[in-house]
């Protein structure tokens, strides 16, 4: 008798909504519970046979993971953006865990990646260095976008630099927009403190890991790039091939096809119509595609094998955006190969292969 249950949860901040499923697809427990560990383990060990657990990726989603998988059969955090079935209808917190529950219990769910505890003090300084870089781009632009407003011509880097500071704040002749220009100046060079230290600390943390060392001999990677990626991945044997790492990436091509297939003097034969291109996939992860995108810009402007790769692509009469895309793939192959076998980068490594 298959005594496996599927257990659905709709997660927030006060309170989670749990509905149990069994193997024949019958509600056999509803109930809401505080979203507080103890109780959380209470109910699970409450529960008799192998617990099949999903919930959706979120705030609390890496909490929650780590707190359950000890004492669960299969725990899944779901993507909740390709939950097309939860969007229908209606909508309440029973309803999505039901909802949850069954998907589960179909295998209908796309899994978002946890795990990798050795990397978790990685993870959580690239995130932070992400982050922290995001927020000086936007400082950034807030100092531009004053002087261009009071139609001051800005170009360049020199209206960032302390030296040249109080030459464009004079530029500004109304008083409070002045004011308001030093404060983004002073928070400007608070941030860029903080991502020094934090870049510090990255580069510290990221030498522990034989994987960086490898990473680093890839050209245009560099060691922040090589770090990057250790705290995005975590590992690369969650790619099974190198198309699943371009999607990840948002390296990805979206095709679109209709009416495949006719009939041809009473054959079904398939359409030779070609399928139309959407563009790269969207659904991705934006901060390895930006990576990417800027290792292949870096790679295609330095002498070496990868400016060779995207000379031969130029020379084929290829688009140099397309020849930049197709680098940023090569370079993905490549550090999956780098990574996943332990070797250090090989120009051979350019020519036609699989990962």
């Amino acid at each position: 008798m298959n005594d496996t249950k599927y257990i659905g949860m709709d997660v927030h901040r006060e309170s989670i909504s749990i509905a149990v499923m069994n193997s024949a697809g019958k509600i056999v427990l509803e109930c809401v519970i505080e979203t507080k560990a103890s109780i959380i383990l209470q109910f699970m060990d409450g529960l008799r046979g192998q617990l099949h657990v999903t919930f959706e990726e979120g705030t609390w989603a890496a909490w929650l993971y780590d707190l359950l998988k000890p004492h669960v059969t299969k725990l899944v955090v779901c993507d909740p953006r390709k939950n097309a079935s939860m969007k229908q209808g209606n909508k309440s917190d029973k309803i999505d865990a039901r909802r949850l529950a069954e998907l589960l219990r179909l295998d209908h769910l796309n899994p978002v990646y946890h795990g990798e505890h050795g990397l978790r003090s990685l993870k959580e300084l690239v995130r932070s260095y992400l982050t922290i870089t995001k927020d000086l781009g936007r400082v950034m632009s807030r100092v531009k976008a004053i002087y261009r407003s009071w139609a001051i011509p800005c170009t360049g880097k020199q209206v960032y630099a302390p030296q040249h500071r109080a030459q464009w704040l004079a530029k500004i002749t109304e008083p409070r927009v002045r004011r308001r220009a030093e404060f983004y100046y002073q928070q400007l060079d608070a941030l860029r403190s903080l991502r020094r230290e934090v870049r510090r600390e990255l580069l510290e943390e990221s030498k522990k890991h034989q994987a960086w060392k490898l990473l680093c001999q890839i050209p245009s990677i560099g060691p922040i790039r090589a770090a990057v990626l250790l705290g995005i991945l975590q590992t690369p044997h969650r790619f099974r091939t190198k198309r699943q790492l371009w999607t990840f990436g948002g390296l990805g091509i979206e095709t679109y096809s209709s009416a495949d297939h006719r009939y041809v003097e009473g054959q079904l034969q398939r359409s030779k119509k070609p399928a139309l291109i959407r563009g790269l996939n969207e659904n991705c992860n934006h901060d390895l595609k930006n990576l990417l995108k800027g290792a292949a810009i870096i790679a295609s402007t330095k002498p070496g094998p990868f400016q060779e790769f995207y000379a031969a692509l130029l020379a084929k009469g290829i688009r140099p955006e397309m020849a930049r895309l197709t680098l940023a793939r090569k370079i993905a192959t490549i550090v999956l190969i780098v990574w996943k076998r332990g070797v250090y980068f090989d120009a051979q490594h350019l020519k036609p292969q699989t990962a």
